[in-house]
């Protein structure tokens, strides 16, 4: 069972030649030291995500969401870890030393080409689907710095929407961007973006502590159960990145530690994340917008925050696509680059962001739907099959629970987010 190298499906988040099996921080001959490992991690799973987690605390409480996003962040190390279990038992089991270098890969091995067909589905819709908040953000973050008064707080411009025209205005910019074959270029982009979202995040919640010693607003721990899928989906959202555990993996000095050190990557992000979200929903109470920058008004560094993570997004955007590419082109291309098909991409994406009205729901929407089955349902789907025989009776539950709770709260949060969604369109 061989794997050709052009078969690999892409992952979440990319840094040099855009595909599953590239490492992170670039191009290296050399296996990775516990220290890149770690690196490679956060910046594999720290995304736009985050901005959605304050907003997400006062739908469900500071403490609610606070359980609900550290209970994910197991369920997500948990999952990553079947991933590469998956991989070693394939490997080690197979006469012609199958290569299982990516998550698509992994589906082909254990359950053929409607394994990989899964995979590759979902992470077409989960990448398109971080594109689409990314416009989403851009938008009416412009549209909030350059467009919003008190006095006009529906503003328009030659009679459309500010979020309208700004989206229209990325397009063209991005059919440039998203046309290049190779986006080896853009890779300093990419790092340059992470550095800002950091930075951003920094400056919001040392911002978060000031304005809540001023304030002291009024804050609920818990919100209803109508609320726990929103939540849910959300926290899945952020915890973007499953696709790359098998790359980074393999690309580990000592893989025995690999398991420790991911381990700690994701105790780390948890505590960020969350230290995140309370923070600035202490800061802002029931005032909480779904963008936790457009709470920050618009002062001087205010706008260079929120500018710096539009940036950040917008150079983000050909890179997290290009794994949709990567699927798309192998299967409708015979591999060949196709600058229509990704056209006519770039532009489905731009018009799905043209109806969404809200940053949050969207996310909620993606990581109640794609994220779940694509971080929870799959891994333990393609564990169990791997491990069909050896699994004693909690392994066999354990899986099966994943399964089966991952599809209900797949199919029911979708269903709700998607509810949400046409409720405050109508």
């Amino acid at each position: 069972m061989g794997f050709k190298k052009d078969e690999a499906s892409s992952s979440s988040h990319v840094l040099s030649i855009p595909r599953e099996d590239t490492p992170l921080l670039g191009k290296n001959q050399h296996l990775s030291s516990p220290s890149k490992t770690f690196a490679n991690v956060f910046i594999a799973i720290v995304g736009a995500g985050v901005l959605g987690l304050p907003y997400t605390f006062k739908r469900t409480g500071w403490v609610m969401g606070s359980v609900m996003l550290f209970s994910v962040a197991f369920l997500t190390y948990h999952c990553m870890m079947l991933l590469v279990y998956s991989r070693r038992k394939i490997e080690s089991c197979s006469i012609k030393a199958a290569k299982v270098s990516s998550f698509g890969d992994l589906g082909f091995a254990v359950c053929g080409p409607v394994g990989r067909l899964s995979v590759d589905v979902m992470i077409i819709l989960s990448q398109a689907g971080f594109c689409v908040s990314y416009l989403i953000f851009v938008a009416n973050t412009l549209a909030y710095l350059f467009n919003y008064s008190i006095a006009k707080p529906d503003p328009r411009i030659l009679g459309f929407s500010p979020k309208a025209v700004y989206i229209w205005g990325c397009f063209p910019f991005q059919l440039g961007l998203n046309s290049v074959p190779t986006l080896t270029l853009l890779a300093p982009l990419s790092i340059f973006a992470d550095v800002v979202e950091l930075g951003a995040m920094g400056v919001v919640m040392v911002e978060d502590v000031m304005i809540y010693l001023q304030n002291r607003s009024v804050l609920e721990m818990f919100g209803g159960f109508n609320v726990f899928f929103y939540g849910l989906g959300v926290a899945v959202y952020a915890f973007e990145g499953i696709g790359m555990v098998l790359p980074l993996e393999s690309e580990t000095r000592d893989k025995d530690k690999f398991g420790k050190i991911l381990g700690l990557a994701m105790a780390f992000i948890s505590l960020l994340f969350g230290a995140f979200g309370v923070l600035g929903y202490f800061a802002f109470g029931e005032d909480t917008k779904d963008i936790i920058t457009t709470n920050l008004g618009q002062g001087l560094l205010s706008t260079f925050v929120q500018l710096g993570l539009c940036i950040n997004l917008f150079f983000t955007f050909p890179l997290m696509m290009n794994p949709v590419y990567e699927v798309m082109e192998r299967r409708f291309c015979e591999g060949r680059y196709c600058v229509w098909l990704r056209w006519l991409v770039v532009l489905a994406v731009t018009f799905i962001a043209l109806v969404v009205p809200n940053f949050a729901d969207f996310l909620s929407l993606v990581g109640s739907s794609v994220c779940i089955v694509l971080g929870f349902v799959l891994p333990a789907l393609f564990h169990l099959i791997a491990f069909k025989n050896e699994l004693r009776w909690h392994g066999l539950a354990s899986d099966a629970a994943l399964i089966v709770m991952g599809t209900v709260f797949a199919v029911y949060g979708t269903s709700s987010s998607l509810m949400e969604i046409l409720a405050k369109k109508l």
